[in-house]
């Protein structure tokens, strides 16, 4: 209900609860209040778990209750702190539970001119003074990138720069681009995610973050913690071309090497292949001669090695072996040869000897050998009866007879 119409102040007392929501009401009726711009110094800044800001709002005589929520927290380039001066952008109303008035706000930002500014130079401080800019922390460049990770905007004529470069100078690297926006409330946790999940992969050389040139508020997305954090976490080098040479940025500062623009950027990342050209000419040349002279001197000593190995090598003895086999075996051939004719003279005249006293020769003069029916050689007369049937060769022949009387 409306405590505006539905309290009477003339005949019953008012709870503390109608009081305060009634005050509320009036509150959120003044349009004045409903859109107002404080400027003060902040004292007793606090920031809950839940991510709501809590602090007061001053002057030289009064104080002014406020609280941020976190969805308007969670827009602020860089959290404040006690003594400094802002402004204020919200609205006017009670806190019903403890009875006091105090501001909602959902925009704020340094006081003053030069408030980026101021920003930027308290966030660079904080940093240096952690440690994160040092020397130490600096990782070198390859020399010779074989994949360049770029996170930069997909549209951006800085992406074009870079590969316009990267293409003259070293063809033969290759691009990975994790596109994001470079610009915005919505930028710098774009850019975390870009470049962690290009950090996280193993075929990357290098990295680079860029975005051409502008005002302090356009480059601001690199000089949001978040992103200057990421970069400094980062495993892999970084290479910053943000702006033009006389913009910076914090993640200029964090980066292991900072160049003046996005081409300045590639050109950093990688060598000239027009100055390496005649170097590996001339080295191609010089491994030429090196080699040609390696291997004369190589030819030379396996020369050597041979004739040594000549003097040592049985193949000579093996060589003479052979010939004196071949002697042995002619001799051989000879010596049984030789001794074959002697055997067969002798043979023929064995052969001539027993033909003369031989039963063949008997026989031509006249002999015959008289057999039985046995075979056997009848010598006398009675070694056979009548009826026998003997057998009588003679020197062309032989013959059946049979014996009519012994």
């Amino acid at each position: 209900m409306s405590f505006l119409r539905g309290v009477s102040s003339e005949s019953e007392p008012w709870s503390v609860s109608e009081l305060t929501g009634y005050i509320r009401e009036l509150f959120a009726i003044d349009f004045r209040l409903q859109d107002v711009e404080v400027e003060g110094e902040i004292s007793n800044f606090t920031q809950a778990r839940s991510g709501h800001l809590y602090f007061t709002l001053k002057d030289a005589n009064s104080q002014l209750k406020c609280v941020m929520w976190r969805s308007g927290a969670e827009r602020l380039r860089l959290l404040p702190q006690d003594g400094d001066a802002v402004i204020v952008h919200g609205r006017i109303s009670i806190y019903e539970a403890g009875g006091i008035y105090q501001l909602y706000a959902d925009t704020l930002q340094p006081a003053g001119r030069g408030d980026l500014a101021l920003a930027f130079e308290r966030l660079k401080q904080q940093l240096a003074d952690e440690g994160l800019f040092a020397e130490t922390h600096k990782k070198p460049i390859p020399q010779f990138p074989r994949k360049i990770g770029i996170v930069t905007s997909a549209d951006a004529a800085a992406l074009r720069d870079i590969l316009n470069v990267l293409a003259r100078r070293w063809p033969l690297v290759e691009v990975l681009i994790a596109p994001t926006l470079v610009q915005g409330n919505d930028a710098p946790p774009q850019i975390v995610r870009a470049l962690q999940w290009l950090d996280g992969r193993d075929d990357i050389d290098t990295l680079i973050i860029a975005r051409g040139g502008g005002s302090l508020e356009d480059l601001w997305a690199f000089n949001d913690e978040r992103v200057v954090r990421a970069v400094f976490a980062a495993q892999h080098p970084v290479i910053s071309g943000v702006g033009h040479e006389v913009d910076f940025t914090i993640t200029d500062f964090v980066a292991d090497l900072r160049a003046p623009t996005p081409s300045a950027a590639a050109e950093l990342a990688t060598p000239d292949i027009a100055e390496i050209r005649p170097l590996v000419t001339a080295l191609q040349n010089e491994l030429v001669v090196v080699m040609t002279d390696e291997l004369a001197a190589k030819r030379s000593e396996v020369q050597t090695l041979l004739r040594h190995l000549g003097h040592l090598s049985p193949r000579s003895r093996l060589d003479s072996h052979r010939q004196r086999l071949d002697m042995l075996h002619g001799r051989f051939l000879q010596t049984m040869t030789r001794k074959l004719e002697r055997e067969q003279n002798r043979l023929a005249l064995l052969q001539a000897q027993l033909a003369a006293v031989g039963p063949l020769a008997t026989l031509a003069r006249g002999y015959a050998i008289v057999r039985d029916e046995n075979g056997r050689i009848v010598r006398r007369a009675d070694q056979v009866t009548g009826g026998d049937e003997l057998t009588v060769q003679v020197q062309d022949g032989q013959f059946a007879v049979t014996v009519q009387q012994s």
